[in-house]
């Protein structure tokens, strides 16, 4: 979604709105939401938190994942509760400036 969600807070409504959707259409358990936003901020993370880049995309994105090919994923991957802290871990280790330039550098692909 490249245009006309470039504010944060208007992207999250979005992303509610979806979330929604599928409840109603009951698709819960059958689809999941996965959200990018290039303003992407964890709630009480802030700016400068270099985890945030974790769900950064160059543009607002909502990626949809079927529920049967996440359960096949998981079977097969040892320790997947430890993979949101290894991801924090990873940019946190890297820091801020390193984790921009490979956003910047991935944006003009």
């Amino acid at each position: 979604m490249p245009y006309g969600l470039e504010l944060f807070l208007d992207y999250l409504s979005i992303v509610d709105e979806a979330e929604n959707l599928l409840a109603n259409k009951n698709y819960e358990g059958v689809y999941q939401i996965a959200s990018f936003h290039p303003q992407y901020l964890f709630a009480g993370s802030n700016e400068i938190d270099a985890s945030n880049y974790t769900n950064r995309s160059p543009y607002p994105m909502l990626h949809i994942l079927r529920e049967d090919s996440l359960s096949k994923a998981i079977d097969v991957h040892s320790k997947v509760e430890n993979i949101p802290q290894t991801n924090i871990d990873f940019t946190q280790a890297k820091g801020l400036s390193w984790m921009q330039n490979l956003f910047n550098t991935a944006t003009k692909l």
